[in-house]
């Protein structure tokens, strides 16, 4: 994680439909939300069960095979209900923990989830957005207030730690995001990145800065610039 992220520019960049441009460093994986929630009866349906089939046909027998598929559907599932709540983007980060790695306890890999979402927000000036994105917060959340290239921006940072279940561990999560007024005055993006490392907390606070500052609304400029 200490090593200096480099970035290169999607094809997707050029889309001028997009409604916000911003890049992720090495590590992170975006999970492909449009073609694992495909509408049913759809040609992107069938590339669906076309892609599925090698691994329904390699499993040793059919509980494996229901196993697999209902494991697959759960997470189906998981990725619908964040979709509902206005989820346009969401990446799996795997990253090698040599922080300590002189000391001997480094090593290990890191695992994050980042997501990308737009919430509808009442009209008003982007400094007011930002500052109402916070203002429910819980009083041990870490808030920061900053003006980036793509305008006001508010940090936020708490650790949660789930309820009591029996058979679960109770790991702490600690959960970054980034609170991005819209130019419209109407929406508003936020980044969540999330992550059980919670003693890495100031390398993964770097990592969503780094996305939001490189950030954009009206196009991948900045993201050009910083990949020159």
């Amino acid at each position: 994680m200490t090593t200096a992220p480099r970035f290169t520019v999607a094809d997707s960049a050029e889309d001028p439909d997009a409604d916000i441009w911003f890049a992720e460093p090495a590590g992170f994986t975006a999970v492909p939300l449009d073609a694992l929630l495909p509408a049913p009866d759809s040609p992107a349906a069938e590339d669906l069960r076309t892609a599925l089939a090698p691994f329904l046909q390699a499993a040793p027998d059919e509980t494996v095979r229901q196993r697999f598929i209902a494991q697959f559907t759960q997470g189906q599932q998981l990725l619908a209900a964040l979709r509902e709540e206005g989820t346009a983007h969401c990446s799996i980060g795997l990253h090698r923990d040599d922080v300590d790695e002189g000391a001997g306890t480094g090593g290990g890999p890191l695992l994050s989830f980042f997501t990308v979402s737009w919430r509808t927000t009442a009209v008003a000036p982007r400094a007011v957005t930002a500052a109402r994105a916070v203002s429910g917060l819980d009083a041990r959340a870490v808030i920061e207030y900053a003006e980036l290239p793509c305008g006001p921006v508010t940090f936020s940072e708490a650790v949660h730690v789930p309820d009591a279940v029996e058979g679960l561990p109770r790991t702490p999560l600690i959960q970054f995001r980034a609170h991005l007024p819209h130019p419209d005055c109407r929406r508003l993006a936020v980044f969540t990145l999330s992550t059980t490392a919670v003693g890495r907390r100031e390398q993964y606070r770097a990592i969503l800065r780094r996305i939001a500052t490189m950030t954009g609304f009206d196009g991948p400029g900045a993201l050009r610039t910083a990949t020159r």
